[in-house]
């Protein structure tokens, strides 16, 4: 049933998907956003806090003031590949989606600044955070390079003696 959700969602509802970020301290952006249901397509206000490359919701801002508050929900914005508005495809102001390789979220924020407020950053989280990804790629590869030299190297050596 969890890999059901996992694909359907493109969530992680376990824990280890948001210990170690202590979302009730200093997130880099938090407030209410109306999220549509993933499910059920109904329509439901939440506290969104965007931390460390995950955004979190909970019920209220109580419900994110502890460590041992759960959130509702996690998305980890390495997984996004678009945050964009979203007033064409719903028809309502101030609405943004937040898409990942699974589905598209939509959020509706209380104005347009806090919409475009929200886009620039969920959008920088998602360039940060796939950075480190394509990053850590190019070390590895680096490494791979360094020791395929090493081992060229060692040929040429044992060749020669």
């Amino acid at each position: 049933m969890e890999d059901l959700w996992r694909s359907a969602t493109g969530q992680d509802p376990r824990p280890e998907d948001y210990n170690g970020i202590e979302f009730w301290s200093n997130p880099e952006r938090s407030g209410w956003l109306t999220k549509q249901g993933d499910y059920i397509k109904t329509w439901r206000r939440r506290w969104f806090v965007l931390k460390q490359g995950k955004l979190l919701w909970f019920k209220d801002p109580s419900s994110a003031s502890s460590r041992s508050s759960v959130p509702r929900g996690v998305v980890n914005v390495a997984n996004c590949l678009t945050v964009k508005g979203a007033e064409d495809v719903l028809h309502r102001p101030s609405a943004f989606e937040l898409s990942t390789p699974h589905n598209t979220m939509f959020f509706l924020a209380d104005s347009d600044k806090d919409k475009e407020d929200w886009i620039n950053s969920i959008g920088r989280a998602i360039v940060q955070h796939s950075r480190s990804l394509a990053d850590n790629e190019v070390v590895d590869y680096d490494n791979n390079r360094n020791a395929a030299r090493d081992v060229d190297d060692g040929n040429k050596n044992d060749a020669t003696r």
